[in-house]
């Protein structure tokens, strides 16, 4: 077992061994699954945004000349839709009743719109419209391209695509997207006494809480979780799944058990002998955790108690796989504590928290590692350093949102 490392030393060795992780390949996806993702290069629109000339609103077509004396009586010769075909051109002294987005027809340089007009309403189909304010060439006209070019860039690379970006995707013609591809990561829960959630329970067994949340945490960060596993304690059964997840092309194995100094630490007794680190952490919860390269595949180990867990990947791991999703840090905050609380010297204490209606950080639940509901319960962790032992209430404490 290695010694006691500091929570900044650890988290070092951890980022150090998902450093390769930041150089991503580039796939192509369907618009419809490219939410979240990253662009991988420029993208180019095919086509001009708009297409073609068309009203920016309900109202007439017109040549500009025709109405420059208004009030003037036009007449009107057809009506021009949003919809496909191509409009007769426009002869001088007449007027289209067009809709907005509608192509404008060849000969009309203006758009009157219909609070403009008299006799042209949306329920009467006068023979003559009486246009009373004139408007200047190009008024009320979406040019072609005005938006944007053929050929021009509508994306810029290294965006993490929200709608709007794919809005403008699809209005350029657009069906899918190259992005970079997403950290492909396995998640496995070890413990014999673990069952699937939902199970009928027998003497000695408990859901796995781990295999559900882990999986949860890895996705939100941006990550894909593309191999889940339970093992019980058992060195070839754990060896078996990190073999099939490297052969699978997982890019980064999470673990929960096994890494403490029981009987059986599988993880410890698989990854020590070939030079992993697999030590004590000086934090509560979650003491003990492992770090190797198992195959040149980085596994991260972390205590098998829930709430150690799930700390530990947000600290540890988290970060890292935010940053090259792109996806913002977690909120860190400072609070003035509700009421005083005690810690234990030479361990940086998190513990579970909320924020209160007045804006302090007060405690949920207990110190215990195996606390879930207090940490559902929760929306933060306080931070006592190691050096604390005690706080007063109204004392500043850092927060992590969660």
């Amino acid at each position: 077992m290695s010694a006691r490392v500091s929570v900044e030393e650890h988290a070092a060795f951890v980022r150090s061994l998902l450093s390769g992780l930041g150089a991503r390949p580039t796939e192509r996806v369907a618009l419809a699954d490219a939410l979240g993702r990253i662009t991988a290069s420029p993208v180019e629109s095919p086509i001009a945004l708009p297409p073609f000339r068309n009203s920016q609103m309900d109202g007439f077509a017109v040549r500009a000349a025709d109405v420059a004396t208004a009030p003037v009586s036009l007449r009107i010769t057809g009506e021009v839709a949003a919809a496909p075909g191509l409009p007769a051109p426009l002869e001088p002294g007449t007027a289209v009743r067009i809709m907005t987005g509608a192509q404008v027809p060849e000969g009309a340089d203006a758009v009157v719109p219909v609070e403009d007009t008299e006799d042209g309403g949306e329920t009467e189909r006068a023979a003559t419209v009486r246009i009373l304010r004139g408007r200047a060439a190009g008024e009320y006209v979406r040019d072609a391209g005005s938006d944007l070019a053929a050929g021009d860039d509508v994306l810029p690379p290294g965006i993490v695509l929200g709608s709007r970006h794919l809005a403008a995707a699809a209005a350029s013609g657009l069906t899918g997207l190259l992005v970079r591809e997403r950290v492909r990561v396995a998640v496995i829960s070890t413990g014999s006494e673990l069952v699937s959630p939902g199970d009928a329970l027998g003497p000695g067994e408990i859901p796995d809480a781990n295999g559900t949340a882990l999986a949860a945490a890895v996705r939100a960060t941006g990550a894909l979780v593309v191999h889940e596993a339970r093992v019980r304690d058992d060195v070839d059964g754990l060896r078996a799944e990190l073999d099939a997840a490297r052969d699978a092309g997982v890019e980064l194995v999470v673990t929960s058990g096994g890494v403490s100094q029981g009987a059986y630490e599988v993880v410890r007794e698989l990854l020590e002998p070939l030079g992993a680190w697999v030590g004590s952490v000086a934090m509560q919860p979650g003491g003990p955790q492992a770090a190797a390269a198992y195959r040149g595949m980085p596994v991260i180990g972390f205590p098998g108690n829930p709430v150690s867990a799930q700390l530990s990947f947000e600290l540890f791991v988290a970060p890292a796989l935010r940053a090259i999703a792109r996806r913002p840090a977690a909120s860190v905050e400072r609070l003035v504590l509700a009421e005083p609380l005690v810690s234990i010297a030479g361990r940086r204490q998190y513990l579970r928290g909320r924020r209160d209606d007045e804006g302090r950080a007060v405690v949920v639940g207990g110190p215990g590692s195996h606390l879930v509901a207090a940490l559902a319960a929760s929306d933060r962790l306080i931070v006592v350093p190691e050096d604390v032992t005690e706080l007063a209430a109204g004392d500043a404490v850092e927060t992590i949102a969660l």
